[in-house]
């Protein structure tokens, strides 16, 4: 009985475990590879509670927009941007994401998206967690600069969801040969939402996105400018860097609300250079990112009178000439009087020498002894510093202007000037650019200061010949369309003095006759 019982169970023991391993479905089997194959989809039931469902899991991928004015290459990890080239005029492209910054503007940036559709006009993505939310992010492009990008959120009031954080950065990409200044140069500039608008700098803070109009990170030539539909929907906006050898990051985040089933977010956002009347014409202020130095308003004048030439002659360089020579007309009368005083100054001169050299040991007597002289020959010694320095606002804004705006990028002028906005570089010499253009500046310079050169002392003459030399290695490096205005403004005063000094020479002459 007993041995029957102990064949039974061992009878039995092999019956169970062979239909277990030989006949049963091996769900357990399929179970891990099925999990391998699906992500969780999420759907409104008709009672309006969202369900999961089941579906394909997504690869990582790449969609590009390729356009006549830049190319973009999207990824469905994070639904980010991978890149975003501009496209130049000479054919050169600038990438305004930084490789080691990209992707930007990913939300989630570890998971996967489904592509839902794209074109060159529309990409669609969209992401359902296992949690039971989804989220669908769509990138509308247009032909030019500014594009949308759209967020919708789907939830149940008690599913988790806390915020979304999108970023842009750190930096915004430059011309490779311009790099270095464009990392000091990069900032975070905000347009205030009350009146009178305010353009405030970002450094490493933490700001109420509501006070806020738009937010952007630029440089020199190029601009990443966001505008949320409401800024309302959004929580904070967060400026930072790692350190000052590193440019900043523009971060917004965006805090869900818990009890709703559904919340949209709409940004539009300009990428692009920094063309004035195209930032203008949007009508946001996003011009104000255009330098034009501490004298702005001069700097805006110049530049409205310079594309008023460039209409003319459809030639920057020539546009530059003809503005040079306008403004020169403009402060004639303050040239003329700095001039005047100097060629007095020259012309007295013997009689000065004479009179430090009768005096010099007498230094009241000197002194009185000089202001006689200029009493009697009507002569000012401050009369030629006090025009310039009238002058300089107006030089300065102009300087300002020529260095910053991107309508001379690329843009020449004859020969070798290929572009206004970079160094002329006439010829390489090894790794040596010899610049032609800041050479005959400094040339020209040499005569205008022997020209006008008033002391009769020898070391100071000696520091006045030094100041062609330290202008010329100055402007070695300077965009070639400052070089042309300085030029300009150098030849026009020099024929200005020559007159000048011809004509005081001529009354000098005929007083000693009579």
């Amino acid at each position: 009985m007993q041995r029957n019982s102990i064949l039974f169970i061992v009878l039995s023991l092999f019956t169970v475990l062979s239909w277990y391993f030989l006949i049963a479905p091996r769900y357990h089997q399929h179970l891990p590879e099925q999990a391998m194959k699906t992500q969780s989809d999420t759907a409104v039931s008709n009672s309006g509670v969202l369900e999961v469902k089941n579906v394909d899991k997504c690869i990582e991928e790449n969609v590009s927009i390729d356009t006549e004015k830049y190319k973009a290459v999207l990824t469905n990890k994070g639904a980010a941007i991978m890149s975003w080239s501009i496209k130049e005029k000479n054919g050169q492209v600038i990438d305004l994401v930084f490789p080691e910054s990209a992707p930007v503007m990913a939300n989630f940036p570890d998971e996967i998206y489904k592509i839902v559709s794209k074109s060159n006009k529309k990409v669609v993505f969209e992401y359902i967690s296992v949690d039971g939310w989804k989220i669908t992010k769509t990138y509308s492009f247009s032909d030019f600069y500014m594009h949308n990008l759209s967020i919708s959120i789907e939830k149940t009031p008690e599913t988790y969801f806390h915020e979304i954080v999108f970023k842009w950065g750190p930096g915004l990409g430059a011309d490779a040969n311009e790099m270095k200044e464009n990392i000091l140069l990069t900032k975070i500039s905000a347009s205030t939402a009350a009146i009178p608008k305010k353009i405030e700098k970002f450094k490493n803070v933490s700001k109420s996105a509501a006070l806020y109009k738009w937010v952007a990170v630029d440089n020199k030539y190029f601009l990443a400018a966001f505008m949320p539909t409401n800024f309302a929907d959004f929580d904070k906006i967060i400026s930072s860097r790692i350190d000052k050898k590193h440019p900043y990051s523009l971060t917004f985040t965006a805090i869900v609300p818990k009890d709703i089933n559904k919340k949209d977010y709409s940004i539009n956002f300009y990428l692009g250079p920094k063309i004035y009347r195209y930032l203008k014409a949007y009508n946001l202020g996003l011009e104000k990112t255009v330098d034009f130095g501490f004298f702005g308003f001069l700097g805006k004048a110049a530049f409205s009178v310079l594309a008023f030439f460039h209409k003319l002659t459809n030639n920057y360089g020539w546009a530059i000439i003809m503005l040079t020579a306008f403004i020169q007309v403009l402060v004639l009368p303050l040239t003329l009087k700095s001039l005047k005083s100097a060629a007095a100054m020259k012309n007295i001169q013997p009689i000065v020498k004479d009179i430090q050299l009768k005096y010099k040991d007498n230094p009241q007597r000197l002194q009185a002894e000089m202001l006689n002289v200029y009493r009697s020959q009507k002569v000012n010694p401050l009369g030629g510093c006090l025009p310039m320095l009238l002058q300089l606002p107006i030089f300065w804004a102009f300087f300002t202007m020529l260095r910053n705006v991107y309508e001379l990028r690329n843009e020449g002028w004859v020969l070798w000037i290929k572009d206004l906005s970079a160094a002329d570089q006439f010829m390489r010499i090894g790794s040596f650019n010899f610049n032609l253009l800041p050479l005959i500046m400094g040339v020209g310079m040499f005569f205008q200061q022997r020209m006008t050169t008033a002391t009769s002392d020898s070391t100071q003459k000696k520091m006045m010949y030094i100041m062609p030399t330290v202008f010329t290695f100055m402007f070695w490096s300077f965009p070639s369309g400052l070089v042309i205005y300085w030029l300009t403004s150098s030849v026009i005063s020099t024929i200005e003095q020559y007159f000048i000094m011809k004509k005081s020479a001529i009354r000098i002459r005929a007083k000693r006759i009579y």
